[in-house]
């Protein structure tokens, strides 16, 4: 069986790793959004905007909101209150527990899959990953699929810097590159 880890288990390991004197200053997982672009599948037909916003919803556990364009730019035919992304932000309890599903079983279901590098950090310990099927995640059925699309998942997290964001994902046991 697969153990959830908890903020509360790697606050002493990271509060000693780091350096740090005060237990607040330990960084932890603030929330994770996972999002989907869908500018193109809404042009083709309206309903696969729907799909995609089940799809998430499936995936994330909690409800999917449509975000439309707030502006029209004619040179890629988007009109103002056109689809352009699905997208769900996840925080505590929710987080944690999609976290800990993304590290033990999805990323190993991942063809050739070899890990994520540190370059993915944004320079303020915030991590982002793309995902291209969504049929990775083993609460969709395949059989019921219309279109396959890709994802974004975006750690953010309370960390000062990128190491200490990869730090605190190490201790998720989040799959990253080892430089040979």
């Amino acid at each position: 069986m697969i153990e959830n880890i908890t903020q509360a288990q790697i606050k002493d390991e990271l509060l000693s790793e780091l350096g740090l004197q005060n237990p607040h200053q330990v960084p932890k997982v603030e929330k994770i959004i996972v999002a989907a672009g869908v500018g193109t599948l809404a042009q083709k037909d309206k309903k696969l905007v729907a799909q995609v916003q089940e799809n998430l919803t499936l995936i994330a556990g909690q409800k999917a909101v449509v975000n439309q364009a707030k502006k029209s730019i004619s040179n890629f035919k988007l009109r103002e209150g056109m689809p352009v992304g699905v997208s769900v932000t996840l925080r505590g309890k929710k987080a944690n527990d999609f976290l800990n599903n993304l590290v033990n079983v999805v990323f190993p279901r991942i063809r050739d899959f070899r890990g994520y590098t540190k370059k993915s950090f944004d320079g303020r310990g915030n991590l982002t990953v793309g995902i291209k099927e969504h049929t990775v995640f083993p609460e969709i059925k395949v059989d019921d699929i219309v279109e396959i699309h890709g994802l974004q998942v975006i750690i953010q997290t309370s960390a000062q810097n990128n190491e200490q964001g990869y730090a605190l994902l190490r201790k998720y046991n989040f799959p990253f590159k080892e430089k040979n």
